[in-house]
C-alpha cells in the first residue's frame, strides 16, 4: 500500500467553503465508483480555513496518469470535477488547471 498526501485551497469564502463540505458529505456514487477502480482503497480530506489536505492510501500499481485518463473518459466524473472547481482555486505556483498538488513528505517519525 502507498499513502500519498496534496494539497488545494477553497475559495475564501465561508458560504462557498459550507456548500463544498455539503457536497462531500453525499459525494455522487460515480464518483466514489472511480476512486475505488482506481486503486485508492481509502481517501481522507482535512481542511484548516481555505486549506484542503488529502490523504489516499492506495494499492502498489496506482498510477495517478492512469486515473486522470479514466476521470477524462467518465462523464459523471468531468461534471463533478467542473462543479467543485465552483469552490477550488490553485495553489500559488501551481500549473494552469493543475489542482490537487502532490506534496513531499518532509518528515517521518519512523524514520528517526
Amino acid at each position: 500500500m502507498k499513502r500519498y498526501c496534496l494539497a488545494l485551497d477553497l475559495k475564501a469564502d465561508d458560504s462557498l467553503i459550507e456548500e463544498y463540505e455539503a457536497y462531500h458529505n453525499k459525494v455522487w456514487p460515480e464518483v466514489l465508483q472511480s476512486i475505488k477502480d482506481a486503486g485508492i482503497r481509502q481517501m481522507e480530506i482535512y481542511r484548516v480555513l481555505s486549506r484542503l489536505f488529502m490523504v489516499m492510501e492506495t494499492d502498489d500499481d496506482f498510477d495517478f496518469e492512469a486515473k486522470d485518463k479514466a476521470d477524462a473518459s467518465n462523464r459523471k466524473v468531468q461534471e463533478w470535477e467542473a462543479l467543485m472547481w465552483n469552490y477550488q482555486k490553485a495553489l500559488p505556483g501551481s500549473r494552469p488547471g493543475e489542482k490537487w498538488i502532490l506534496m513531499q513528505k518532509i518528515f517521518d517519525l519512523r524514520e528517526q
